[in-house]
C-alpha cells in the first residue's frame, strides 16, 4: 500500500487534505489548502506502535510529517481524529498493517516526551511537572504570550481587540468579582509571572502574595515588580501553593491551577484555599474544564507526556460541587469558552511571527509542541470540546452572610 494511502486511511474517508508520501505518492484534493507531507518511514513504524493521534503527534514533533500551509485548518478538516482519536478496533488494524516497518525501523518517542518520576501529585513530583512546562524559557514565553505574560484564556472586550487589551480586561473582571479594594490583602496562588499580582497592586492599591512551583517564573515576576516601583505592596514567591503562610486573605485568585491537580486532590486544596481566607473572603478559581462529565479521566495522551505531564481537567459541575462542600458558597459561574479559542489564536500568531528565534531559543521540537498543541487546544475550545469556566465562591460568616450585595458586584 502506498504511503500517502495509509496516511489518508488514519485522517478519514473523506479527505479534506492533501497527502504526500516519500514514496512519491498522494492521497486527497489537490484543490485542498492544505496537506501532510510524510518525510521519513519513522512516521509510519511511529504509527505501528501508538496508532492514531499520538503517533501522529510523535511525527510531526520529530520533523517526518511537515504540514504545508495553516495548521489549525488542517487540524480542523481532520477533527474527527484531532478530537476524538481513532476507535481501538481501527488502531489495532492499522499497527497490524504496519508491523513490518515497525520492525525494520525502530523507533523511540522524541526526547521531549516526559513522564515526571515520583508519587502522583506528591509536592517533588508537581515541582518537576510543573517545572518542565513553565521553566523552559522566559524569552521564549514573552515571544508567545506578549509584553503581559499572561499565561492563561484573557476576556475579550471585542473580537478586534488586542492580546494584551484581553488580558488586562480579564484581570479587571477577576478584580471586579473578588471586589478588591485599597488596603486589602490578596493570594494569588498559581500565580505565573505575576500579572494578577501587580494588577491587583497597581490598579486596586492591594497586597497582593502570589505563589508558584516555578522559579524561572518567580525570578522573572519579582524583577518586574522591582522595576515597576511595586515591591511595597507586590510579591511573588517560588512556594507551593500548600506551604502558603498562615494568614488570613480578603481574596484568593486561582487562574489556571485547577487543570494541574488530580480529581483527588480538589477537596483539600478548596479547604485550603477557605482555610486562608477571612469571613466574607471571596474565592475565584478560573480554570480549563471538561464539556461533560467524562466516565474515565484519561487526558490526552499527546498533552499528558509533551505539554502538561499529571494534568487533568474535570466538569465545572463537579468543581463547583467540591467547593461547595469545602467551605464555599458559590455566587457566579461564567463559561468563557470562546475567548480562550481567540486567545490561542493569538498566541499561535506570536509564535508564527517569532518562529526563528523560537527554534534557536528552545530547539525545533519544543517549537513544534508549542505550535500544535496550541493549534490542537483552539480547535477544542472552538468545537467544544472544552471549556473555561470562572466560579466564584465565598466563605460566609458565622451567621450566613456572605457580604455580597442583592444585585451586581
Amino acid at each position: 500500500m502506498h504511503v500517502a494511502d495509509i496516511i489518508g486511511s488514519v485522517l478519514g474517508p473523506d479527505l479534506p487534505v492533501r497527502v504526500l508520501g516519500y514514496d512519491g505518492s498522494k492521497a486527497g484534493p489537490d484543490t485542498a489548502e492544505t496537506a501532510v507531507r510524510v518525510t521519513s518511514p519513522r512516521a509510519l513504524a511511529r504509527l505501528a506502535t501508538a496508532p492514531g493521534s499520538l503517533g501522529l503527534a510523535r511525527g510531526y514533533v520529530a520533523g517526518e510529517l511537515e504540514v504545508e500551509g495553516d495548521l489549525y485548518t488542517l487540524l480542523d478538516g481532520i477533527a474527527d481524529v484531532t478530537l476524538n482519536d481513532l476507535p481501538r478496533a481501527e488502531q489495532l488494524r492499522l499497527a497490524r498493517r504496519l508491523l513490518p516497518l515497525a520492525l525494520r525501523h525502530r523507533v523511540r518517542p522524541p526526547e521531549l516526551e516526559y513522564r515526571p518520576p515520583g508519587r502522583l501529585h506528591s509536592k517533588k513530583r508537581d515541582s518537576k511537572a510543573i517545572a518542565y512546562h513553565y521553566d523552559v524559557s522566559n524569552t521564549f514565553y514573552e515571544w508567545v504570550l506578549g509584553p503581559s505574560m499572561a499565561y492563561t484564556c484573557a476576556v475579550y472586550p471585542a473580537v478586534e481587540a488586542t492580546l494584551e487589551q484581553a488580558q488586562t480586561a480579564k484581570f479587571e473582571l477577576v478584580a471586579q468579582k473578588l471586589a478588591l479594594k485599597p488596603g486589602m490583602r490578596l493570594l494569588d496562588v498559581g500565580c505565573g509571572w505575576g500579572a494578577m499580582v501587580m494588577h491587583a497592586a497597581a490598579e486596586h492599591g492591594v497586597r497582593a502574595l502570589g505563589v508558584t512551583l516555578s522559579r524561572n517564573q518567580a525570578q522573572w515576576a519579582q524583577a518586574e515588580i522591582e522595576c515597576r516601583g511595586l515591591s511595597r505592596l507586590a510579591e511573588v514567591r517560588h512556594l507551593d501553593y500548600r506551604d502558603t503562610p498562615v494568614a488570613q486573605f480578603d481574596a484568593v485568585s486561582s487562574i489556571g491551577l485547577t487543570e494541574h491537580l488530580g480529581r483527588a486532590a480538589l477537596p483539600s486544596y478548596f479547604a485550603f484555599l477557605a482555610s486562608r481566607l477571612r469571613p466574607g473572603g471571596r474565592l475565584l478559581n478560573h480554570c480549563i474544564t471538561h464539556n461533560h462529565t467524562p466516565p474515565t479521566y484519561r487526558t490526552d495522551p499527546f498533552i499528558s507526556r509533551y505539554v502538561f505531564p499529571d494534568g487533568q481537567l474535570h466538569a465545572v459541575g463537579h468543581l463547583a460541587s467540591v467547593m461547595n462542600d469545602n467551605g464555599f458558597e458559590i455566587r457566579h459561574e461564567e463559561n468563557l469558552r470562546e475567548h480562550y479559542a481567540l486567545t490561542l489564536r493569538d498566541w499561535g500568531r506570536n509564535l508564527d511571527e517569532h518562529w526563528d528565534d523560537a527554534v534557536a531559543e528552545v530547539g525545533e521540537e519544543r517549537a513544534r509542541v508549542w505550535r500544535l498543541y496550541m493549534a490542537a487546544c483552539r480547535l477544542a475550545f472552538v468545537r467544544n470540546s472544552i471549556q473555561l469556566h470562572q466560579v466564584l465562591g465565598v466563605v460566609t460568616d458565622g451567621n450566613g452572610g456572605s457580604g455580597f450585595p442583592l444585585r451586581g458586584w
